[in-house]
């Protein structure tokens, strides 16, 4: 198989010849500068200084010899910039700090590992119309899609399933980075206009970045790229009752707009505790679900399969990066990469990932003892 036939063979539900691995092709399943730098002389690569994918996860753009080397079933393609922001990288005592594209200050340590939301743009606003009226970027500004066809035809050319990413952050997300955490919440309980014109203007800027972007490489491209954190550790972001009365019907719009496009699978990732509303997911039409956070309540692995697995793809949960990736032994890397195969690869619909990104604190030993145990256990897991 190639590697875009063995992604797809397991995005329909059916038994590829081995597991397929995701590394880089997503903002969520990637990996830090710092363990990436620290990765590449341990699979005998030349060091070499990371470009930067995401400035705000300092994820590493990796290179096509160490997805090569790792036998990578994906490549990843995105959207640029809109014209008229510039990045622009500050010294503020001792944080570096910028300003994204959505009017969102970041800020880091200079001995940081991340960049930090640091103000909500949106936090003061009175009105739906005052919400209206914020300078939100064009989603269909021509200078996103410059050299966008060329990336994607290069992507495929690879032999690789071709993810592509989106425009923004997820519907609720945005509207809790551009108005702040309290207030949003509070707006969807005390003033739900206010909630609803926030999440209606993310939504029509994501179905316009979509028409365009799909109409450039609708053909080149295998998944459409969404996301969206509802879960905490232990439960949702808000009650069901009001998910499903104003982000759920959004999401089915969203969902039912991008599938209109071009036949392109639709990756929702969510991170926490979302097992409550697994089924609402599966209605709206997402057909792949990341990252399976293994360590939040009620996200076991045998029981996800089980119950959802005929019907929803699991993209990720292949090892746990809060406890066991970072702070185990290789022996306990290698223990629970075999657990989680046996669990989610019988019968296809598992795509191998870790849980989330890579952080920049897992030693180079731990990423080797999880990529050779997948190599040699993954073949053949999904008969």
């Amino acid at each position: 198989m190639t590697s875009r036939e063995r992604i797809l063979t397991t995005l329909r539900h059916q038994e590829p010849d081995r597991v397929p691995f995701d590394l880089g092709s997503t903002k969520v399943t990637g990996i830090h500068r710092i363990a990436y730098e620290r990765l590449r002389p341990a699979l005998g690569l030349a060091p070499r200084e990371a470009a930067i994918s995401d400035l705000t996860q300092q994820l590493a753009a990796v290179d096509e010899d160490l997805l090569q080397a790792l036998r990578v079933d994906t490549r990843g393609v995105a959207s640029g910039d809109p014209s008229g922001w510039r990045l622009c990288i500050r010294e503020e005592g001792r944080y570096r700090t910028f300003t994204d594209a959505w009017g969102l200050p970041r800020r880091m340590p200079r001995d940081g590992w991340y960049y930090d939301l640091c103000g909500h743009p949106l936090a003061e606003a009175t009105s739906p119309e005052e919400i209206r009226r914020y300078p939100w970027p064009d989603p269909q500004d021509p200078a996103r899609f410059a050299g966008l066809r060329a990336r994607a035809q290069a992507a495929r050319d690879t032999g690789c399933a071709v993810i592509l990413g989106g425009v923004c952050a997820g519907l609720t997300e945005m509207c809790l980075w551009l108005r702040g955490f309290e207030r949003f919440f509070t707006d969807l309980v005390a003033d739900r206009p206010m909630a609803e014109a926030m999440l209606d203007l993310i939504l029509e800027t994501k179905l316009r970045y979509w028409e365009r972007a799909l109409a450039e490489v609708g053909d080149l491209v295998d998944i459409a790229m969404e996301g969206d954190d509802l879960g905490m550790q232990q439960c949702l972001l808000m009650n069901p009752r009001v998910y499903r009365e104003v982000v759920k019907p959004r999401q089915a719009q969203l969902f039912a707009h991008i599938k209109k496009q071009a036949p392109v699978f639709v990756f929702y990732h969510t991170c926490g505790s979302v097992v409550e509303i697994l089924p609402d997911l599966i209605e709206v039409g997402v057909d792949i679900l990341n990252p399976v956070q293994v360590s939040a309540a009620g996200m076991d692995t045998r029981r996800l399969k089980a119950e959802f697995g005929r019907d929803i793809v699991f993209w990720g949960g292949g090892v746990d990066t809060q406890r066991i990736l970072p702070h185990g032994t290789p022996q306990e890397v290698r223990d629970e990469v075999r657990r989680r195969i046996d669990d989610l690869a019988p019968g296809g619909g598992f795509v191998f990932n870790t849980v989330h990104n890579i952080q920049a604190d897992v030693p180079p030993e731990n990423i080797l003892a999880m990529w050779e145990t997948l190599q040699e256990y993954g073949v053949g897991k999904a008969e």
